[in-house]
């Protein structure tokens, strides 16, 4: 097999111990009716588990405003959408929160980078010590543009409202990324108060049609040093493309901005998007720069979860694959999985996956990949290394419990990858000491000692932040804190991101 199954075999213990029976599937978005089957019975949980996706676009709710005047307390997803109590943030301390966000790194791990983005998009009371601010809703906004969630960001500054200039400093970029700046530049143009960076009025004074004063106001700048000589040089040439006809190509800055960007991009000296930030990404995701450009977006923004599957396959299957290499070879493997699966043809299939898995293994788009098929291939008639990729996939699927009832028999690991499926533990222990750490994660549910302060202090949302990164250093490679951050899912009631995040952990994150 061409994953980490090989080496659950290697460490785990010969046979292959029956896996449990799985669990009836359960509507995370509804009130739970059954409590969890697993060893022992779980407490209520304090939390209604939020739906887990790999796309961070919102779905099309009716949002309901909190009471509380705070900006900081706004969001798109309602508490009956994310299962999330309006309580919480209330009980942390915003520069805590801020800083917990700010450093948190799950990309690695879709399901719980999928909770992330619910926890930031999540309407809710406002954290202590807020003062009716903003900066909560900064620190968000600022997660999901590094997310690359661009749309997402931008809906919650609009729900926010832009009357202040650090709110609108944040709307004018996430504008800038979206080539949707001209209401941005109308509202500057009723309150020039909101900014005091010459480069963004000027810009918008162009933009609204008063070249006169644009210029005006750049040779004032100018003449007072409040421009610095690459502003100036970039204005000049947007203001007066017949001067910059003359002038020499500008050296890309070492940190553009999302206005040097679209300068850049106005006189003719268009930046790539490679190297920049991800959140740069979502300007070549309309297909403006080229196809091999919304191709390298639509990855690098699917790998963050900020498109969804059905994005990046609808990017892939724009046309035909246009060279070898790279990103062709997932777009033609990918192309192959679809149109074999479309035709229900086990061997075109299964000759499509032995392509699929490893060229996505390579980018580390697996995850889309079972979003996409994974519950399709339940039951499919494949034999050899295609049915353990199968396998692999649906159970990295959201109909994983499903999936671990027809994992085939020979196929290594088994047990154990059944067993975390259904939220319980294998008959026989591993003597891997990671893969020990997600088997103790699984046991009796129990808060672990070191989340408890933070919990009976009221503060659920900075507990599941702090659990996350449990995980985050766990995967690394310290099994204690592994273990502690699935006990502490478990007992918050995040029994599917538990199970899911854990199996993506055994099936792609930890080496072979």
């Amino acid at each position: 097999m061409l994953n980490n199954a090989a080496l659950v075999a290697a460490i785990l213990f010969g046979g292959a111990a029956q896996a449990q029976a799985p669990l009836s599937a359960i509507d995370w978005l509804a009130t739970r009716a059954e409590e969890p089957t697993a060893l022992t019975a779980a407490p209520r949980p304090l939390i209604e588990e939020p739906p887990v996706s790999l796309g961070a676009l919102p779905p099309q709710v009716q949002v309901e405003t909190l009471g509380a005047p705070s900006r900081d307390a706004v969001g798109l997803l309602p508490p009956k959408v994310t299962g999330l109590p309006a309580d919480l943030w209330r009980n942390s301390a915003a520069a805590q929160l801020e800083a917990r966000i700010e450093q948190l790194d799950v990309t690695h791990n879709p399901p719980l980078n999928s909770l992330l983005i619910n926890l930031l998009l999540a309407e809710a009371e406002p954290p202590t010590a807020s003062g009716g601010g903003d900066a909560f809703l900064l620190a968000r906004v600022d997660k999901l543009m590094a997310l690359g969630a661009v749309d997402p960001a931008a809906a919650l500054l609009d729900q926010a409202g832009h009357a202040t200039p650090a709110r609108f400093a944040a709307w004018f970029e996430t504008a800038l990324l979206t080539d949707t700046v001209d209401p941005a530049c109308a509202a500057l143009g009723q309150a020039p108060h909101l900014t005091t960076d010459l480069g963004v009025r000027i810009y918008c004074l162009a933009r609204n049609n008063d070249w006169s004063t644009a210029l005006t106001l750049l040779q004032t700048g100018r003449a007072l040093g409040a421009i610095d000589d690459r502003m100036d040089g970039l204005l000049v040439r947007f203001l007066d493309p017949e001067m910059a006809e003359d002038l020499p190509d500008l050296p890309p800055p070492a940190a553009p901005t999302a206005l040097d960007f679209r300068l850049y991009e106005a006189v003719g000296e268009r930046l790539a998007t490679g190297t920049l930030p991800r959140r740069f990404a979502v300007t070549d995701l309309g297909g403006d720069s080229g196809w091999k450009a919304q191709l390298d977006a639509a990855e690098r923004l699917a790998l963050s979860g900020a498109v969804s599957a059905n994005t990046l396959l609808g990017v892939y299957s724009a046309r035909s694959p246009a060279a070898s290499g790279g990103v062709w070879d997932r777009v033609d493997a990918v192309q192959r999985l679809d149109t074999a699966l479309a035709a229900g043809d086990p061997p075109a299939i299964a000759s499509a996956l032995e392509r699929a898995w490893p060229q996505m293994l390579e980018r580390g788009l697996i995850a889309p990949l079972a979003d996409l098929y994974g519950a399709r291939l339940i039951g499919l008639p494949l034999t050899g290394a295609s049915r353990n990729i199968a396998a692999s996939l649906a159970l990295l699927s959201e109909d994983y419990e499903r999936a671990a009832a027809a994992l085939p028999s020979d196929m290594p690991g088994r047990a154990l990858l059944a067993a975390i499926a259904t939220g319980s533990q294998p008959d026989r222990r591993p003597r891997n000491e990671m893969y020990l750490a997600v088997v103790d994660g699984f046991g009796p549910i129990a808060l672990p000692e070191r989340l408890r302060p933070l919990l009976e202090g009221g503060r659920l949302g900075e507990t599941i932040l702090r659990t996350m990164s449990l995980f985050e250093t766990g995967a690394q490679g310290n099994p204690d804190d592994l273990t502690a951050a699935l006990q502490g899912m478990r007992a918050l009631g995040l029994e599917d991101t538990a199970r899911r995040a854990a199996l993506h952990l055994l099936l792609i994150e930890l080496p072979a």
